[in-house]
Formats: C-alpha cells, structure tokens, sequence
C-alpha cells in the first residue's frame, strides 16, 4: 500500500463513531437509525427514506434474481424512455417498484425518474409534511439482464426547496449535486449490495438473504489514491475528441487494465474497491455526453467524493457544481481515483481545441 494511500485511509471516520462495535452485525435500519444523531435537526424522513429505498432493493433483487423464470426479460412494449434509451421490462418493474415504496410511507413529496417525462407528487400520507425529493435509475444497465450481467439501482435525495404546504416543483429538482442530502446506489450482483453516503463517508451493506437483511459489510469506504484500471467504451474510440483518445493511448502504454462492464453501477463499485478511472465522454451522436446528471452522475459523483475521490466533466468543472436546468439533461463524466482523474484533467489540459 502507498504512503498517499495510507494517509487517506488514516483520515476516514471510524463506524465506533456512531457507536458500532466492529465484530457484530450492524443491519442497514439499525445504521442508519443510530447515524441520525450526526444530524442536528433529524426528524426521521430522511431514515424512512433510506429504508423505503432498502426495502424496494430487496424486491427489484428477487425479480432480478427469478427473471428468467417468470417472463420479465426482453423488450418492454413501452418502447422508449424519456433519455431515449430502450425499456426493458425489468426497468419498468424496479420504477414501478420504487414509486410504490416511496409513495406508501409519505417521507418524500415528490419524485423523478430516469424512466419518466414529468416529477411524480406524492400525496400527503396522514396529513405528513415532507421535506425531501428523491431521484434514480431504476436499473442502470438493464440491457445487461438478458446475458446475467450485474445491474444496479442509483439514487438521490435533496432536501426541497419549496413550501413544504403545497405540491413540489420543477425547481426542487433542479439543484446542482452538492446539495443532495443523500446519494447511494445497489448492485444486483453475485451478493447485492447497497452503498449509500449522507455526506459523513461512505458504507456499504450485504443482503443476507438468510435473514433478509442488509448487513454491514464494507465500513467506511475510501477509494485508492491511484490506480491500474480505466473504464470506457473503447469501440468509440474513434469517435472521441482528441484528448480523450491521446489519454486512453496513455493508459494502454503505463499497461493499465481496460475493464468496461457496460453498467456504470459495476464499474463505479470496482473503482472504488480498487481504484481506476470511469471515462463517457462526449462522441459525435451526443456531443453533450450521454449520462443523465441527474440520475447519474450526481448520486454517484458524490459517493466517490465522499470516499476520496474526484469527478469532473471533460470541460473540467466539478460534476457536484452543475446547476442543471432540465430534468433529464446529459453530461460527460471523468470520476475515480484522484491522482487519475488529475491526470486526465492534464491531457484534456494539454490537447484540447476548445478553450478551457
């Protein structure tokens, strides 16, 4: 391990610091209700929220899990969605899923969501006043289903900016992403796990399907300072802009290892496990990036942040300082390891056209 490593592992909080013994199970709801003491004015939404999230994981996971089984692959009649990417069936069960969970509690107002044009308002439960919205991906790389490759569910929370006496607005979603309150996502994998942060680091849980729980398994995740790997689409090769293509060059001559999954959630999981660079920037079909800012690149922007790292776009501004001004604009993303990422941000630098 290296010295820089070392020093940024020395820095992250200790799980003592919310009171958890490091040799017994922690489930997900017994975290979070324990970590609301970090917040000087908590009145529970947000922990019904993160449980909400935690129990609709445990269900998309079970259809994931059986989907070849009961008819739920393939092509969802639908057609498109609102970003213009194919639906599946599976994208629309874990949405419908979500909404469901999220609606029957209360705990949020409103919601938006990758697979659909408009903000859903969620009625007032028992006359509650919510305070939070919530955006996600129901279930980023979905195409990926058919050939049992690991899929994910992304997320996000902010804190609303309008009357908490009426409906939500437009503009309670469009909020740059250092003002999310929460951000996680889950992997659909060999285990599932769930990954979430409140901005006080950075946990992971298992699903133990014994008991149908999530436990406590990854404590304060921090990302490695560097790294051997890099993560891009590297058929489009051709169609990058000249920096990006004189970067991937560089990574294939330091012999760096190319893996790309094509499920931003898996590749976002290995890098901050082992370190490496994700790379989508911008080809000639979508000169603005194809990753939706919202659904995306945010929550899992903030994440790695919260464990050590950096994400920008390729016209090098902070992804969390974009102030977004439609729900399903798109953006490019450089995010990983730091000293990585600065390494781009040097040959974007050095070979760019445009002025920077």
């Amino acid at each position: 391990m290296s010295s820089s490593t070392k020093k940024a592992q020395s820095n992250q909080p200790h799980a003592a610091t919310i009171g958890l013994a490091a040799n017994r199970i922690v489930t997900l709801d017994e975290f979070i209700i324990r970590a609301e003491k970090d917040f000087e004015y908590a009145t529970g939404e947000l922990t019904g929220l993160l449980r909400d999230i935690g129990v609709a994981a445990k269900i998309i996971n079970r259809e994931v899990n059986k989907a070849g089984l009961v008819n739920i692959l393939g092509v969802a009649d639908s057609g498109e969605n609102e970003s213009g990417d194919t639906q599946q069936k599976l994208d629309v069960y874990a949405n419908e899923k979500l909404i469901e969970c999220l609606q029957n509690s209360g705990e949020c107002c409103a919601i938006a969501s990758e697979e659909n044009t408009d903000i859903i308002n969620v009625p007032a439960v028992n006359s509650k006043k919510s305070h939070y919205i919530v955006m996600f991906d129901p279930l980023d790389g979905s195409s990926n289903i058919d050939v049992n490759v690991s899929v994910g569910t992304i997320f996000a929370i902010y804190r609303r900016k309008s009357d908490a006496s009426g409906p939500a607005t437009l503009e309670d979603f469009l909020q740059e992403g250092a003002k999310q309150v929460a951000a996680g996502y889950v992997l659909y994998g060999t285990s599932t796990i769930l990954v979430y942060t409140t901005g006080r680091g950075v946990n992971g849980f298992t699903l133990d399907p014994s008991i149908g729980e999530f436990c406590l398994s990854h404590r304060n995740m921090r990302i490695p300072v560097n790294g051997q790997f890099y993560s891009v689409n590297q058929g489009y090769y051709s169609k990058f802009d000249l920096e990006m293509r004189r970067y991937i060059d560089h990574c294939s001559d330091q012999n760096y290892g190319l893996r790309y999954i094509g499920s931003m959630v898996s590749d976002i999981h290995r890098i901050l496990i082992h370190g490496g660079i994700f790379l989508y920037p911008s080809t000639r079909k979508y000169p603005k990036g194809k990753l939706r800012l919202l659904y995306e690149c945010n929550p899992l922007s903030m994440l790695v942040e919260q464990a050590g790292g950096k994400a920008i776009n390729t016209q090098l501004k902070r992804i969390l300082d974009i102030v977004p001004n439609e729900l399903h604009v798109r953006s490019t993303i450089a995010i990983g390891s730091p000293a990585m990422v600065d390494e781009l941000q040097a040959f974007i630098e050095r070979y760019s056209a445009l002025p920077i």
